[in-house]
This record gives structure tokens, sequence and C-alpha cells, in this order.
């Protein structure tokens, strides 16, 4: 399974993100890392917050497919996050506040109505 694998294998900054994350430290809510949703495999997921961040090098500087992944999350409801590596080790106060900001800002989506008319 190449989630799996991935996980094996995170870089250096997706580490440092991890134990932030890990085990609901943030504001409660649970993250998954090197998770699949549909085709894709994002770095880090809520499901209960619908909340997908994202950590790129270099190899994504101006990729369109990010976009159009981006664009397929929006669409199943997810709101993505992107940092660069460098913000990682550079402003990681930062990073971690804007997530937090997210996560709190970014209320579970309501239950279906049951019954209806």
């Amino acid at each position: 399974m190449i989630a799996k694998k991935l996980r094996k294998r995170q870089t250096d900054a997706e580490k440092r993100l991890w134990k932030h994350l890990k085990a609901k430290q943030m504001e409660g809510v649970k993250f998954r890392r090197q998770e699949p949703i549909g085709k894709y495999i994002v770095d880090f997921a809520s499901f209960d917050r619908k909340l997908v961040i994202e950590l790129d090098g270099g190899q994504h500087a101006d990729d369109m497919r990010d976009a159009g992944r981006d664009a397929w999350l929006g669409t199943q409801g997810f709101e993505v996050l992107r940092f660069w590596n460098n913000e990682i080790f550079e402003n990681f106060d930062g990073v971690l506040e804007e997530i937090r900001r997210r996560v709190v800002s970014h209320p579970p989506p309501a239950p279906p109505i049951e019954g209806g008319e």
C-alpha cells in the first residue's frame, strides 16, 4: 500500500508537524497522516473538520496537478492548507497558529437532515 510506505518515509518537515498533530494535540482534533482520499494521498487530514494539510517541497512549485487536486478535494467538502517545507523550519509557530485558527474556525459539516418533508 502506497500510503503505508509514505508514512514510513516521512520528510523531516512532515515528522516535525506530525509531532504536533498526532494524538489529538491540535485542539482535540484527530488528524491522520498520508491518508488516501479518493485517488489522492494527502499529507495530513482531519475528517472531523474536513481539513487537509499539505507540505510542499520545491517539486511542487507551480504544479498544476496540485490545483486540480485541491479543487477536487474542495468538491468533497475539504479545505486545503498548503505550506512550504521551509515554513516548517523557519516559521513553525506561525504554521501551527494558522492550522489552529483553521481548526477552530472550520466547523465540521452539519449532519444530514433526516425525514425531510
